[in-house]
C-alpha cells in the first residue's frame, strides 16, 4: 500500500479540505493531490464515490480547491473530490521550466515517449491508474464509482481518460478544453515534445480524434464554454470540432455557451455547482 503523508488539513462546510503527498512509482518523483472528504464521510460505515478534477497549465493540486467553491456542493452531493497536480515535480530535466506551456505544470495528461521525458511524465498513467489505486486504499471510497471533470489543459484530460479508459468513468465533463490539441498550437508544441514528430500518434491524445473511433460504453460529454473566452478566440480550444465529431458517432455532448463569461476560475466557479450535480446523478444510479 502506498504511504501517503498529510501536508495540510482544513475544516469546510462541515467535512475537511486536505492535501497529501505520496511517492509515485509511475512518475518517480514526490507527488501532491487535494482532497476534499464530506462530512458523510465521518461515518466510519459509508463508502463514498470519487469525482477527479483535473487543472490546467500552470496549476497544481491548489488552483481548484482554492478558488472553484466546490467544497459545499461535494458536502451537499456526499462526493470526495480529488484534485492531482498538474506535472511531475522536484524532478532534474532541462528545459522543464522554460515555458508555461510546457514541462513543469504543463504534462497535458499523456504518457510521454521521448527522451528526456519519458521517465516522469506519464501523467495519464498516474491519474487514470496509480491515483485511483492510492485513493481506493486510503480512503472510504465505493471502489469503481468515479467520475472526472476538468478544465482547459485538464478539460483535454479529462476527455481523453474517459474515451482511453471505457467505463472507468461513469460521467466526464469539462469546462472550456482543449478539444482538439493536434490543431492548436497549445496542443501541437506539447504533444510534438512528449509524443515525438510521429504525428499518427498524435491522434490517440487528442479527444476529438477519440470521439471518431469510441466503441465503449455510451458515453456523453457535457462541455460548458464562455464565449468571452480569449482562448477560443485565439482558436486554442476548438470545440466547434469536438462537438461535430460527437455528432457523427456515439458519443453524445451535451454543449452549453456561456455569454460574458471567460477562461477564469470565475467562470469555473459560477457552473461548477451544475457539473457536480450532473456527475452525482451519474455517480449514485
Amino acid at each position: 500500500m502506498t504511504q501517503i503523508k498529510l501536508v495540510s488539513s482544513n475544516k469546510s462546510f462541515g467535512g475537511y479540505q486536505k492535501i497529501y503527498s505520496h511517492f509515485s512509482k509511475e512518475l518517480e518523483c514526490e507527488m501532491k493531490f487535494a482532497i476534499y472528504l464530506p462530512p458523510q464521510s465521518e461515518n466510519a460505515t459509508v463508502k463514498l464515490p470519487v469525482l477527479y478534477w483535473l487543472s490546467g497549465l500552470t496549476c497544481n493540486e491548489n488552483n481548484f480547491i482554492q478558488k472553484a467553491g466546490a467544497q459545499q456542493h461535494a458536502a451537499d452531493h456526499g462526493l470526495i473530490i480529488v484534485c492531482p497536480d498538474t506535472s511531475p515535480r522536484g524532478v532534474e530535466i532541462a528545459g522543464q521550466d522554460d515555458a508555461y506551456d510546457f514541462g513543469s505544470g504543463a504534462g497535458f495528461y499523456v504518457d510521454a515517449i521521448t527522451d528526456p521525458w519519458n521517465k516522469h511524465y506519464k501523467m495519464f498513467t498516474y491519474v487514470t491508474k496509480e491515483l485511483i489505486e492510492v485513493i481506493n486504499h486510503n480512503f472510504p471510497t465505493v471502489e469503481g464509482v468515479q467520475s472526472i471533470f476538468g478544465h482547459s489543459m485538464g478539460g483535454h484530460g479529462a476527455l481523453i481518460s474517459a474515451l482511453r479508459c471505457p467505463g472507468l468513468y461513469k460521467s466526464v465533463s469539462a469546462f472550456a478544453p482543449i478539444s482538439n490539441p493536434i490543431q492548436c498550437a497549445w496542443g501541437q508544441k506539447a504533444f510534438k515534445g512528449y509524443l515525438g514528430e510521429e504525428k499518427r500518434l498524435w491522434n490517440e491524445w487528442d479527444a476529438t480524434e477519440l470521439v471518431k473511433t469510441y466503441n465503449g460504453p455510451h458515453l456523453q460529454i457535457l462541455v460548458d464554454q464562455g464565449q468571452d473566452d480569449q482562448f477560443l478566440t485565439e482558436g486554442q480550444l476548438l470545440p466547434e470540432n469536438l462537438i461535430e465529431a460527437c455528432l457523427d458517432s456515439r458519443v453524445g455532448c451535451i454543449y452549453n455557451k456561456r455569454e460574458g463569461y471567460d477562461h477564469s476560475y470565475f467562470f469555473i466557479a459560477s457552473f461548477v455547482g451544475e457539473h457536480i450535480a450532473y456527475h452525482a446523478k451519474s455517480l449514485k444510479e
